[in-house]
C-alpha cells in the first residue's frame, strides 16, 4: 500500500524537485503539489559554491552541524590530540547520565578530599574551584565550579563521589564515549591534565558536545555562566566567546603544554546551532578569534531548515486488522537539515514505509524512515513513528482484513 506524502507546506514550499516516495513495493514517483512560492531570488552570491573556511591556526580543528553531526569543515579532524580541560565536558556528560539513571543527586553533598585539594587545588598552580577541602558542597554546585571555573579539585571529587574513585570514574567516561560514537577517544581522568592513553579528535569532541547539548540540556546550560562565586572567590568563564557573541552558549575552553590552545564552541541562531572544536592553538586569543571565525562562516555559507515538527502528520498508512484503518505517520522529533545557502530548492525528501501495516501498532512504534537527499547524497534520516495507538480489531474486522488482504497480495 503506498504511503500519501503530506510534507509540512511551510517547510517544504520551496521545493521544485519531485518527492520520491519509496515503499518495500517499489519506488513511486510524484510530482510535488507544492508551487515554487512568487518570492524574490535569493542573492546571486547565495548560489555560488561555498568558499572556503578561514584558515586556521591550530593543529587539529573541526566546524560540525548540530543537527546532523554532519561536518562543514575541519582540518586533521580524526587526529589524536590531548584534550586538556575539554575532558570535563565528558565528565560533565557522565555525571547527568549518572543523575538521569538515579544513581547520584544534584543535591548529593560531595566532599572536597584532601586527594581532589592536592592534585587539583590551588597549591597545584592549575584551575581550581575554591572548594574548602574536607568540606562538602551540593554536586549541582561543584559542577558549576567545574565547568565554570574549570576546577581540576572539583573533577576529582566529582569522580571520587560518583564511581568511588578516578579510575571507575575514567572507566564510566570510557563507556559513554562509546555510546556517543567517539570511536577514536580514551579518557584516564576526569580532568584532562596530560596523562599517558588520554586522548581524542576533533571529531570526537564535537560530537561529545553535540551530545551533551541534545541528551542533558540542563547540564549544558551552565556552561553559558559568565562568572561564579564561591566562597570570597570570583571566577570568570575562560571561554572569551561568551563575551563577544551573544548567539555563543557553550562550551569549554582548555590548556596545557602538552595540548596547547584549546577550545570547543557553540552558537545558536535561529534553528541553526553550530560547534567549532580547535586544538592545539598558539595563544587564548588565537583561540577565540579562530573559533568566532569558523561559527561566522558557517551561519554565513549555511542554513538550516525545519522540514518537519515532531509529532505533526507528514503521511498517512493504510492499517489492517485494526480498529482504525489509517495510522498518522510523523516524526518524534524535529527534522532539521543544515544546507548551503542557495541549496534549498534542491532537497529531495522521501519515505521508505513498510507495504503492510498490522494492528496493534503502538504510539511511537516506527515503521519506515525518513530520507532527505541533496545531490545524490542522504544529509538526514529519522525514524518514521506512528503518532496514534491502533489497538487490533474485533474478530470480524480480522477476519475480513485476512481475506482482502490475501486478495490483493494475488
Amino acid at each position: 500500500m503506498k504511503a500519501r506524502f503530506t510534507p509540512r507546506a511551510a517547510a517544504l514550499a520551496a521545493l521544485t524537485a519531485a518527492c520520491l516516495v519509496t515503499t518495500t513495493a517499489g519506488l513511486v514517483f510524484a510530482q510535488s503539489p507544492v508551487p515554487r512560492p512568487a518570492a524574490a531570488l535569493p542573492p546571486a552570491s547565495d548560489s555560488l559554491p561555498v568558499p572556503p573556511p578561514p584558515a586556521i591556526k591550530a593543529s587539529a580543528w573541526v566546524l560540525m552541524d548540530a543537527a546532523s553531526g554532519n561536518v562543514l569543515a575541519g582540518e586533521n579532524i580524526d587526529t589524536r590530540v590531548e584534550p586538556a580541560s575539554i575532558t570535563k565536558v565528558m565528565t560533565s556528560y557522565v555525571i547527568a547520565a549518572e543523575l538521569k539513571g538515579g544513581k547520584v543527586k544534584d543535591t548529593d553533598q560531595v566532599m572536597m578530599t584532601e586527594n581532589a585539594w592536592r592534585k587539583g587545588g590551588a597549591a597545584t598552580d592549575g584551575s581550581y574551584s575554591g572548594f574548602e577541602v574536607n568540606k562538602t558542597a551540593p554536586l549541582v554546585d561543584m559542577e558549576k565550579g567545574m565547568v565554570v571555573q574549570s576546577g581540576n579539585d572539583a573533577a576529582i571529587a566529582l569522580a571520587e563521589h560518583v564511581a568511588g574513585s578516578e579510575d571507575a570514574f575514567a572507566a564510566l567516561m570510557n563507556q559513554y564515549a562509546a555510546r556517543i560514537g567517539m570511536k577514536n577517544s580514551h579518557f584516564m581522568n576526569p580532568h584532562g591534565l596530560s596523562q599517558e592513553n588520554h586522548y581524542s579528535t576533533a571529531r570526537d569532541l564535537a560530537l561529545l558536545g553535540r551530545a551533551l547539548i541534545h541528551d542533558f540540556p540542563v547540564a549544558y546550560s551552565y556552561n553559558k555562566i559568565k562568572e561564579l562565586k564561591v566562597g570570597p572567590i570570583l571566577q570568570s568563564n575562560r571561554n572569551r566567546l561568551l563575551w563577544r557573541d551573544p548567539s555563543v552558549d557553550g562550551i569549554k575552553t582548555g590548556h596545557h603544554s602538552g595540548a596547547g590552545y584549546c577550545l570547543m564552541g557553540s552558537a545558536l541562531r535561529g534553528d541553526q546551532r553550530l560547534i567549532s572544536v580547535v586544538m592545539g592553538s598558539t595563544s587564548d586569543d588565537q583561540r577565540t578569534v579562530d573559533s568566532q571565525a569558523l561559527l561566522n562562516w558557517g551561519f554565513r555559507f549555511y542554513e538550516t531548515h525545519r522540514l518537519y515538527d515532531a509529532g505533526k502528520a507528514i503521511a498517512k498508512q493504510k492499517v489492517w486488522k485494526g480498529t482504525a484503518d489509517e495510522a498518522q505517520l510523523g516524526v518524534a522529533e524535529p527534522l532539521l537539515v543544515t544546507v548551503p545557502r542557495g541549496k534549498y530548492a534542491q532537497l529531495k525528501p522521501s519515505m521508505d514505509v513498510s507495504k503492510t501495516l498490522v494492528a496493534p501498532i503502538k504510539k511511537g512504534q516506527a515503521v519506515g524512515t525518513v530520507k532527505v537527499v541533496l545531490d545524490g547524497k542522504v544529509i538526514a534520516q529519522r525514524p518514521l513513528v506512528a503518532l496514534n495507538a491502533i489497538e487490533e480489531g474485533g474478530f470480524f474486522k480480522r477476519l475480513w482484513d485476512e481475506f482482502w488482504m490475501w486478495w490483493e497480495s494475488e
